[in-house]
């Protein structure tokens, strides 16, 4: 197949990929600018007529949002430098032991992975009863200290186990520590991960409906996952308030991706992954 048949297939391939995710963005957007009070259209209405940019205003009014804004930011922001000092701590001593308990602590993080969630709901709640964090926000930020997800000790540890170990053995002749050789060996070449982490905690934390419900109690402590769920129990069918709503809590997850993103996918060794 000619060069130039493959790029353009690459490029039309990619294009019908990308508008599959991008689409269902734009109908959300084109439908929180429709007038209040109207009744559902019957197809997809690409532009409203007319085009009701107060929508976004008046979300403002309804709900505190601008509050619940700052918490998600705050939890968020918090559990976000925990979860990559945790996650790469424990992702590197893994990397860096004998095989039996290498093998033995894979097992278990790869099991943890199929705990079911809700399974953890009850003794978490007896645990933070008892420490005293029930309506307080650490206690949203407490799933950091341990990494927030074994799937980030795993990326971690995929990274770190990379690395040959000519390059570790190296730093230890040269009298480097564990934590030396984690953090001026390791860290440094593990920067698309920390990358990927670092987004994928944000959604974690940004998105977090259950853990504010189950363990917040004072309205001061919601976050935006809470506050558009009130927002829905005030009037579930004003769609165009709640559209221009799930908009404003996108938002920053799409800057933060469109920030970082070209630190990731220009990796040499990614953008070699890709390329084949």
């Amino acid at each position: 197949m000619p060069k130039r048949l493959q790029t353009a297939l690459y490029y039309i391939t990619a294009t019908g990929i990308s508008l599959v995710f991008i689409l269902p963005l734009v109908w959300m957007i084109s439908a929180s600018l429709r007038q209040t009070g109207q009744p559902p259209p019957r197809g997809i209405e690409w532009i409203p007529n007319p085009i009701m940019w107060d929508n976004y205003r008046r979300i403002f009014e309804i709900i505190p949002l601008i509050r619940y804004i700052l918490n998600s930011l705050v939890v968020a922001g918090s559990a976000i430098p925990i979860t990559l000092l945790t996650a790469s701590l424990a992702g590197f001593g893994m990397s860096q032991l004998g095989t039996p308990k290498r093998s033995l602590l894979l097992t278990i993080t790869v099991g943890l992975l199929i705990v079911p969630v809700t399974s953890l709901w009850l003794t978490r709640f007896l645990l933070f009863s008892w420490l005293g964090l029930i309506d307080n926000p650490l206690a949203l930020i407490a799933p950091a200290l341990m990494g927030s997800s074994p799937l980030f000790i795993l990326l971690f540890y995929w990274t770190f186990r990379r690395i040959p170990a000519e390059v570790y053995e190296s730093a230890r002749l040269d009298g480097a520590g564990a934590f030396s050789t984690w953090w001026y060996v390791a860290l440094p070449q593990s920067r698309p991960t920390a990358i990927s982490v670092t987004i994928l905690t944000f959604m974690f934390y940004w998105n977090d409906f259950i853990n504010p419900l189950l363990y917040l109690k004072s309205e001061k402590f919601y976050t935006l996952a809470v506050g558009l769920q009130q927002l829905q129990q005030l009037d579930n069918t004003n769609w165009p308030i709640l559209m221009a709503a799930s908009a404003v809590m996108i938002i920053p997850t799409l800057i933060l991706f469109t920030i970082l993103q070209p630190n990731f996918l220009s990796d040499e060794r990614l953008s070699g992954l890709i390329g084949h």
